[in-house]
């Protein structure tokens, strides 16, 4: 057992009068905040392009589910709010960024049976 201790003894005093060179020192820095970029803000600035492309393409008639789970058909659409019926003669107003998505068509008559 004392042979991998003075093996680990024997690498460290060797290693000890080693100064790492600025191109090793900033190696993992910098391929950690390219990691982080490609798996963590790249898909997120993505999804909420999509998502701001989906609400500015809202029209009258699409079945939509809101950020609160609210199903329901728009009925009208001004610049910040929309009106999204819930229920027969039930409307209700909301802004346009808290649509969470669009339905297919015909959704609200599969879902009310």
């Amino acid at each position: 057992m004392s042979f991998f201790i003075q093996d680990a003894m024997a690498q460290a005093a060797g290693a000890a009068g080693q100064q790492p060179s600025l191109i090793e020192a900033l190696a993992f820095p910098v391929l950690l905040i390219v990691v982080f970029y490609f798996l963590l803000i790249r898909p997120q600035q993505k999804k909420a392009k999509e998502h701001t492309a989906m609400v500015q393409a809202l029209a009258k008639g699409d079945e939509v589910v809101t950020g609160g789970g609210l199903l329901g058909r728009v009925v009208e659409v001004s610049d910040d709010y929309i009106s999204v019926e819930v229920a027969e003669g039930v409307v209700v107003r909301a802004q346009r960024a808290t649509i969470g998505a669009t339905l297919p068509k015909g959704t609200l008559k599969s879902v009310n049976k």
